[in-house]
């Protein structure tokens, strides 16, 4: 899965097309993401601690990986995502993300 927490990523399919949020959690053995402000439901819950008041809340819903693509902090285009192999001065190796259009690796 090429999309990890606190990426932005763009909505291209669904009922909240072309909108652009910030990635809250990954389901991984689900394959979705809890983007921020997107597939908003309504919740009933009962009172508790953490809601005194009960009643109807309005909260995220996690969305297929599918549906969004990742926003490329460089040129700000929702791009696809390639991989490159990188091996530092002290033998490290490391994976790094590389946008499909402008080639910057993040």
């Amino acid at each position: 899965m090429n999309i990890k927490k606190n990426d932005i990523v763009q909505v291209i399919a669904g009922n909240y097309k072309g909108k652009i949020g910030k990635v809250l959690k990954v389901l991984r053995e689900k394959e979705r993401v809890l983007v921020e402000g997107v597939n908003i439901v309504k919740k009933h819950v009962r009172k508790s601690p953490k809601y005194p008041q009960g009643g109807i809340i309005e909260m995220e819903a996690p969305i297929h990986v599918s549906n969004v693509m990742l926003v490329c902090p460089k040129c700000g285009k929702a791009t696809r995502v390639g991989h490159a192999r990188l091996v530092s001065a002290d033998g490290k190796k490391s994976k790094m993300r590389v946008c499909k259009k402008c080639g910057e690796m993040f």
